[in-house]
């Protein structure tokens, strides 16, 4: 079993910062990708924020580049999310995504989500 906990989230105000933290911890072998997906309220679907590679190469939404930058440590088997010059439009639940491969397939786990509320 597989646990990812992120920590970070908070109230900011626009043009502020935050920065998000997920940890996988458990049964862990190796790790293929760690990423940050949102839910922003109002039954809106969850969408991809930034992903990254165990080799370190990384994926954005466009709504986020420039603004955001995900990281990875992987002896720490954790992923980061440093998000800049916030946006009120930034407000969501974030999620953490691991996923870790067993054998030729692989399966993502999410942690609980951390509220991001960004006012104007």
């Amino acid at each position: 079993q597989v646990q990812a906990v992120e920590s970070g989230g908070g109230l900011v105000q626009a043009g502020g910062s935050l920065r998000l933290s997920c940890t996988a911890s458990g049964s862990i072998f190796s790790i293929n990708s760690m990423g940050w997906y949102r839910q922003a309220p109002g039954g809106k679907q969850r969408e991809l924020v930034a992903r990254i590679s165990s080799g370190g190469s990384a994926d954005y939404a466009d709504s986020v580049k420039g603004r955001f930058t995900i990281s990875r440590d992987n002896a720490k088997n954790t992923a980061y999310l440093q998000m800049n010059s916030l946006k009120p439009e930034d407000t969501a639940v974030y999620y953490c995504s691991v996923r870790v491969p067993y054998g030729t397939y692989a399966y993502d786990y999410w942690g609980q989500g951390t509220q991001v509320t960004v006012s104007s």
